[in-house]
């Protein structure tokens, strides 16, 4: 399949699209401007909004683009419809992220509701726990797949238990999750495999509730219907899921591949949410979403556009846009201001829950894989890349094989030492050498030296307290 499609614009799926879609837009943004026509599955046309400004613009003006797909002329004239690959994405459903108005507050006042019922200090502490689980698998083994191993399943463990709803959580779900929003041929029996599912679980909720996500949202005075509550779950599930597995993969293949990375970490300048702020700016968990919609003619970075049209929300051109970022390798610490969680009425409810389950899931594998290197050479990396997301493939690693801990006991007191002296948390202080006496002439034969006394166990220091009471110990 050629990389230009019909009215010779330019597609962003296809081979070369897999290969470079950050390719295929920088020629966008180079012909076109921060706006650009360009192709869909299916070859359904929409304007790929490349610029920074402009898409913080499209997400903040609700008067003028709204995300109900109903208005979008693709979907009108049957060219998008409930058969096209990216459906489980676009297609209109019952549900905060598509509602605007008195409507979307109604919805999304329900789920933020229930996002404040969580604690997120006791999160930490079964992110934690889930964490060393994992690593518990492979920590014997001294090599791994940080990809399939680790950053795949550790958020799909912890979004279900915050649903209330563990016993789900299978190879399938993970696969069946990532599959919905890749425009596979499958990506429609996948999104029906999560929402049985999670429909199963309502009913189970609505009858019986607990102290979980899923009961919380029922019980919210806005009084969600089943449908409802299911989709938002899927919402929270699949938006949380693939976001934090991405984030978690692009994190630790940037500590294992950059050096300034690496020092940083280790040196103290940066700190692990700080290095996952970095790779939101970098490497966004979602590229892409699909999408924003015209409600009235306007015009938008120059380019026309007509009420009815369909746009793209370009998360990653956005944020290399070189009006907000002419050296891309300049530090963005303190900087929040990218496009990894959207912005305006529908920006991400659920980001503080994603942030730290990288935040600690990265923190727990260092600790106790402090030695991890790469396995392999740094070209020999892959990605897979679709219009939502660029997805690592696999991460491989090597490190000192070592027992499985008790999931639910404090961190070893001491780990073995990395191979290039870096460490995320602060090294205990080393003792002081003991000063030598001065020498003696001449001294008569001394007398029996009395028993030391036994030196006084070290205090951990503040630092390392803090953490450990962080970490849920």
């Amino acid at each position: 399949m050629s990389g230009i499609g019909a009215g010779g614009l330019r597609r962003l799926y296809g081979p070369e699209a897999d290969e470079d879609l950050a390719g295929v837009y920088e020629k966008l943004r180079a012909e076109h401007g921060p706006v650009a026509p360009a192709l869909i599955h299916n070859d359904v046309r929409v304007w790929a909004v490349l610029g920074h400004s402009e898409n913080l613009h499209m997400v903040r003006t609700p008067s003028q683009y709204c995300r109900d797909s109903r208005i979008w002329t693709a979907v009108k004239d049957g060219t998008a419809g409930p058969d096209h690959p990216l459906a489980p994405v676009f297609t209109w459903q019952p549900m905060c992220t598509f509602a605007e108005g008195a409507e979307h507050q109604r919805l999304r006042g329900a789920v933020t509701g229930a996002m404040d019922t969580i604690d997120h200090r006791g999160i930490r502490r079964h992110i934690n726990r889930y964490s060393n689980k994992l690593l518990n698998e492979i920590c014997e083994r001294g090599t791994a797949d940080l990809v399939s191993q680790f950053a795949e399943h550790l958020p799909m463990m912890v979004m279900l238990h915050v649903l209330g709803m563990p016993e789900d959580y299978s190879e399938r779900m993970v696969q069946a999750a990532r599959d919905m929003i890749k425009g596979t041929e499958t990506a429609i029996a996948s999104n029906q495999f999560v929402m049985d599912a999670l429909t199963r679980h309502v009913v189970r909720r609505r009858a019986q509730p607990e102290e979980d996500f899923t009961s919380a949202l029922i019980a919210q005075p806005q009084q969600l219907t089943d449908d409802e509550v299911a989709a938002h779950l899927r919402l929270v599930l699949i938006a949380a899921y693939e976001a934090t597995a991405n984030l978690i993969a692009n994190v630790l293949r940037m500590v294992l591949t950059d050096p300034r990375f690496r020092a940083q970490l280790s040196g103290g300048q940066m700190t692990v949410p700080e290095a996952v702020e970095q790779s939101l700016w970098d490497e966004p968990p979602f590229s892409a979403m699909v999408g924003y919609f015209a409600k009235q003619d306007t015009q938008l970075g120059g380019q026309h556009i007509k009420a009815g049209d369909g746009l793209l929300l370009g998360i990653q051109p956005g944020n290399v846009d070189p009006v907000v970022r002419p050296d891309l390798s300049a530090s963005m610490q303190g900087n929040r201001a990218h496009l990894a969680f959207s912005g305006g009425p529908h920006e991400c409810p659920g980001q503080d829950i994603g942030r730290a389950i990288a935040d600690t899931g990265v923190d727990a594998l260092l600790m106790r894989l402090p030695d991890v290197e790469l396995a392999v050479d740094e070209s020999e990396l892959s990605w897979r890349s679709t219009i939502m997301s660029r997805h690592l493939v696999a991460l491989p690693v090597t490190f000192g094989a070592r027992p499985p801990q008790d999931v639910t006991a404090r961190p070893a007191a001491h780990v073995p030492g990395p191979r290039k002296g870096w460490e995320v948390s602060s090294p205990l202080p080393q003792p002081v050498p003991p000063v030598a006496p001065p020498p003696v002439a001449e001294a008569p034969a001394p007398a029996a030296a009395p028993e030391p006394e036994p030196e006084p166990a070290r205090r951990k220091g503040a630092w390392r307290r803090f953490l450990e009471w962080w970490r849920g110990y």
